[in-house]
């Protein structure tokens, strides 16, 4: 054991020092696997490869980074020298630690999880068994997170370049980039294999048979083998518990193993969070709590505006406005709407007999109202047009974005920007359900999912198509509720593109600044996918890099 730690303190120092150091080295000793104890402890490295520590520089961290900056539930209030800058605007760069840490820190844990898989024994115990499991799932966890980074979409086509499959501990193994469908293959074998070794029941901060088959449900789906996704789902579905509509306002806020609806997620512990540098926690970037953050990307308005479609929708309380108040401590009735240049306008309002108005310039505009459906909806005519607002209060504003703080990667326990990021929870397998339901036409059996959820969330539930939103398909409408019920959790920029959707940023932020901003990315397009970092391929230049934007 006192080996262990030694070889383990020894390889997170060359770790945090030299993460651009070639990924493909061994970190462990044939000393490390003579107990089940050590065995244990071995695993629990490989965890904590994968988590770095709470300062913003894990893998776990970058992994939530990119598909969600990318997406459209984000609007950046301006402009940074941070690499997030490149991710948020699709400029891909060669260069950014957020993909070099992707690449390099994923390989390190797939090495370890290699280390185990090679050396441990099967069949010795049932404790041993379910390690190895851990570490399978761990592998199957890292390449289908990097494969989603660097690589194109299962739907796009199996032969596009994935990443390399490292399959062993050998220094000179040092595989090329596999296609994508061989990393799925790889993804799909190590996750089944991990599935029949996990038989003990463990806290939800640790891999599990039910955390294997719940990414085997998104995985499957990821492969548009849907039946697949649906048989997985159905494994996991009634083992869990959705927190309840009141609770779930609180669901990141909770201990981690108390919350009933976690499948498995990676814990960060309040300890932590105090030895690192909550700046750079995932949190800090969209909300400033207690003086700490950033508190510079904001909620969208499209994901606004989809929230508020359904007022009273639980899930917009995880996005806090940050209101302004006057002398005497009062809030500032306001208007505000988007205008054609895609910027934010507001105006406070006042009363007269009983009506509402606002001026602009020596012009003064009522606030008028109407119902569309269970909404009431404002607006003001101008030149014989309508232009809906919405009514509320003035907000505090940075470079003229208003301040719609995110709270998904915060306040776990109270505590500031502690998080621990779920990477499965009983709310997305249902809708990983739904949607595979979608695509094979089970309408009945889609929408009893949807409306499960719908349900959760507090709003009116879906009896037939006839209640979709005008213009509104199936999938669209699960795939609207998968974006509203996992915004911020890491899914968003795969949604889109592996159902070949086109992402719409016509909306208030910093990517539509500048010459040439993308406005409308393609599905197809060369920028959906990272490029791979220059330091790898400096190391190993038979590896191929990614097309060049056009």
């Amino acid at each position: 054991m006192k080996k262990f730690i030694a070889v383990l303190v020894l390889a997170t120092a060359l770790f945090a020092c030299d993460i651009d150091r070639f990924p493909y080295n061994a970190i462990a000793t044939e000393e490390l696997f003579e107990s089940e104890g050590a065995l244990a402890s071995a695993t629990a490295g490989n965890y904590a490869i994968l988590k770095g520590d709470d300062n913003g520089f894990g893998f776990i961290h970058q992994t939530h980074r990119i598909p969600e900056y990318a997406g459209d539930n984000v609007s950046l209030s301006g402009t940074t020298t941070n690499p997030l800058f490149y991710t948020y605007n699709y400029f891909n760069s060669t260069t950014t630690y957020l993909t070099n840490t992707v690449w390099s820190v994923g390989y390190k844990a797939i090495v370890g999880c290699n280390r185990i898989i090679e050396m441990a024994e099967e069949g010795v115990s049932q404790g041993l068994d379910h390690q190895i499991g851990e570490n399978y799932f761990l592998r199957a966890y890292a390449l289908f997170y990097m494969n989603n980074v660097f690589g194109r979409p299962y739907s796009q086509g199996t032969s596009n370049l994935g990443v390399p499959i490292k399959l062993t501990t050998r220094e000179d193994d040092n595989p090329d980039r596999a296609t994508v469908g061989e990393v799925y293959d790889q993804i799909v074998s190590d996750l089944l294999k991990a599935e029949s070794l996990m038989s003990l029941p463990k806290d939800n901060i640790f891999a599990t048979k039910e955390a294997a088959q719940a990414l085997l449900s998104r995985v499957y789906l990821y492969m548009e083998q849907n039946d697949k996704a649906i048989e997985y789902a159905n494994k996991v579905i009634g083992k869990f518990s959705l927190v309840s509509t009141s609770d779930f306002p609180k669901y990141f806020e909770m201990v981690p193993e108390e919350n009933p609806e976690t499948i498995f997620c990676f814990k960060y512990t309040e300890t932590e969070y105090n030895e690192s540098n909550p700046w750079r926690a995932v949190g800090s970037l969209y909300a400033r709590i207690d003086g700490v953050g950033w508190g510079e990307m904001y909620a969208s308005k499209p994901i606004i505006d989809l929230y508020d479609q359904n007022p009273g929708d639980v899930r917009r309380s995880f996005i806090w406005p940050q209101y302004l108040e006057d002398d005497n401590g009062n809030l500032i009735p306001a208007v505000y709407w988007v205008d054609n240049s895609y910027k934010y306008q507001f105006r406070d309002t006042y009363v007269e007999n009983g009506k509402t108005y606002f001026d602009d310039g020596n012009t003064q505009y009522e606030v008028l109202s109407e119902t569309q459906g269970n909404q009431t909806k404002y607006y003001f005519t101008s030149n014989g047009t309508k232009i809906y607002v919405t009514k509320d209060f003035d907000m505090e504003k940075r470079n003229g974005y208003p301040r719609f703080y995110i709270t998904k990667a915060s306040l776990q326990e109270g505590i500031g920007h502690l998080w621990s990021p779920v990477i499965s929870r009983l709310g997305e397998v249902i809708l990983n359900r739904a949607e595979a339901y979608a695509k094979l036409g089970n309408v009945n059996l889609a929408l009893a999912d949807v409306n499960t959820i719908r349900a959760r969330a507090g709003i009116p539930t879906y009896n037939s198509p006839s209640d979709f939103p005008a213009g509104k398909t199936l999938i669209d409408v699960v795939l609207d509720e998968r974006r509203m019920e996992l915004a911020w959790e890491g899914h968003r920029k795969y949604d889109i593109f592996r159902n070949n959707k086109t992402l719409d940023r016509r909306y208030p932020g910093t990517h539509l600044s500048g010459a040439n901003p993308y406005e409308m990315v393609l599905p197809t397009d060369d920028r959906v996918v990272e490029y791979v970092p220059q330091a790898q391929i400096n190391a190993q230049p038979s590896l191929i890099q990614n097309p060049p934007l056009n």
